[in-house]
């Protein structure tokens, strides 16, 4: 992997922390930078893709309602947890009151 120059200003506090880690880990400051900086974009990148993908079921009609999600999540922690609530298509839900 090729690499290019990449300056930033961090405050004090921050650069110390890193040269404390940097140093615990025998690894240079800039190798402890370029790690944390990929691990945090994969995240980000993540979180975008799983979005991306939510938007995507929604526009298309399928989503959890939120009152059952709070149903739910009130169960949490008592004797009759309630199992996740699965997604529903609106369409077929439109299409079930037609037809009651």
């Amino acid at each position: 992997m090729s690499t290019v120059p990449f300056s930033m200003r961090l405050d004090t506090k921050l650069k110390k922390r890193l040269q404390k880690h940097a140093k615990t880990e025998k690894r240079p400051a800039s190798y402890v930078v370029q790690h944390a900086l990929e691990s945090y974009l994969d995240g980000l990148e993540y979180e975008r893709k799983i979005t991306d993908a939510a938007f995507a079921e929604f526009d298309q009609g399928i989503f959890v309602e939120g009152e059952a999600v709070h149903t739910w999540m009130r169960s949490w922690g008592t004797d009759k947890e309630l199992p996740m609530p699965k997604a529903v298509n609106e369409i077929d839900v439109k299409r079930a009151k037609k037809v009651a």
